[in-house]
């Protein structure tokens, strides 16, 4: 008894196993041959208005401002501004001590009386010897004189108007002298060339400056219009083809979080500015001037600040949300880029040619139907279609994954709850 009982044991127990086998088995056979279901959400096609925006960061500027550099050598005599005062076009902002200056042009001013003394008695004898050159003429016609008297008057005229025009020549070299000494003594005061505040001070009373007539000297001011801003911010290369003079901008300053500034684009760079030239990490930007329409006296130079640029406007155009737009290869060059060998090199060129199409994924009958379209300008949610869809069709919005990789034509798909089309701007 007790081995039979034994023997029904184990029956039972392989039964079972061989049960639970046959039942993986089956499950394994039926759930290979289930068509896959993708899960989407999808979006109605409907017409919208589209702007298309460049964003760039970088730095607020005064439109006008001067450096001032010193053009005088000496000490600081008088200092009569400060940093952030309001000054005035003619206003004194610096003095140097000016004792080397008015030494010099002391100096010249006794050189250029000098030569003036110098032709004045010159011019005198020059007279005279003009005179006695003429009378000996006079006696030479009337054979009273002799052919060496004559040659000895006109040579001794001759010489003495030769001093008396190097004697001119002194006097305009020694007025040249006094007028670049009278120069150089009024660089030693400055004062501003524009209304304006003072956004920079380098320098301090009795401190010494230098000056250079071929170079810049010393940096002692920044004179700046505070009252016309702009923001001076870089483009990238592939962006700054989109932006033309006159488009419309709206500036936000972060020292001014909750406010946001009109501008418009007054000055496109020609020259790029390049940095990590030669590295992995080289960005190669354009130069882009907003004037800031609405500026706050609050707003300071050097203040960090973003651009939206609204480089194009369209109203009423046909539009899908922007991740439903995706790039796919066609079966042709699909095959080409797995490795499969074509049949000729022309054929090979013909494949290597062809270019990722913009597609999107339509729903129809709880099928996604791959649509080949043309699409236009964008903003940051939706973009224009030119051509391919006529509108009111529901296209897939999300997720990424399923637009990217897992749709294909005619795939099998369940809907989520469809995300509701914007309502028109």
């Amino acid at each position: 008894m007790a081995n039979g009982k034994k023997s029904k044991k184990k029956l039972f127990i392989f039964g079972g196993l061989g049960l639970l086998l046959l039942v993986v088995l089956l499950l394994v056979v039926f759930s290979g041959n289930k068509e896959e279901i993708v899960s989407v959400q999808t979006e109605k096609v409907e017409k919208r208005n589209v702007t298309q925006v460049v964003s760039a960061t970088g730095k607020i500027n005064p439109v006008y401002q001067v450096k001032i550099s010193a053009e005088a050598t000496g000490e600081i005599v008088d200092l009569p501004v400060r940093e952030g005062d309001i000054v005035r076009k003619g206003q004194l902002l610096v003095r140097i001590k000016p004792d080397n200056y008015e030494a010099q042009k002391n100096s010249a001013e006794a050189r250029l009386a000098q030569s003036k003394s110098s032709l004045s008695s010159t011019k005198a004898q020059l007279d005279k010897v003009e005179s006695d050159y003429k009378r000996v003429q006079e006696l030479a016609q009337k054979k009273l004189a002799s052919d060496a008297e004559l040659e000895n008057a006109k040579s001794t005229y001759l010489q003495t108007l030769g001093s008396y025009e190097a004697m001119k020549s002194g006097v305009t070299q020694a007025e040249a002298s006094l007028k670049d000494a009278v120069t150089n003594l009024n660089k030693t005061i400055v004062y501003s060339p524009i209304n304006g505040t003072i956004s920079k001070r380098n320098i301090d009373l009795s401190e010494r400056v230098l000056g250079s007539g071929f170079s810049p000297g010393t940096e002692m001011l920044t004179v700046a219009d505070l009252s016309k801003m702009e923001a001076t911010v870089n483009v990238d290369e592939n962006d700054v083809v989109l932006i033309s003079v006159g488009d419309t901008a709206k500036v936000h300053v972060d020292a001014f979080s909750d406010k946001t500034f009109k501008g418009v684009v007054t000055q496109i760079g020609n020259s790029a500015v390049t940095k990590g030239l030669g590295t992995q990490d080289e960005v190669v930007n354009f130069e882009v001037k907003v004037l800031i329409i609405n500026a706050e006296n609050s707003i300071r130079p050097g203040m960090s600040c973003d651009a939206d640029i609204e480089t194009e406007k369209k109203q009423n155009v046909l539009t899908v949300p922007i991740q439903s737009v995706t790039a796919r290869l066609d079966k042709q060059n699909m095959s080409a880029s797995q490795g499969e060998q074509p049949e000729n090199e022309a054929k090979a060129k013909k494949e290597r040619s062809n270019k990722p199409k913009e597609v999107v994924f339509v729903i129809k009958d709880n099928k996604a139907n791959m649509v080949e379209v043309k699409t236009g300008i964008s903003d940051d949610t939706y973009i224009e279609i030119l051509s391919g869809l006529k509108g009111d069709e529901d296209v897939v919005s999300g997720p990424y994954r399923a637009i990217s990789k897992e749709l294909d034509e005619g795939s099998k798909v369940s809907m989520q709850s469809k995300r509701k089309g914007t309502e028109k701007k």
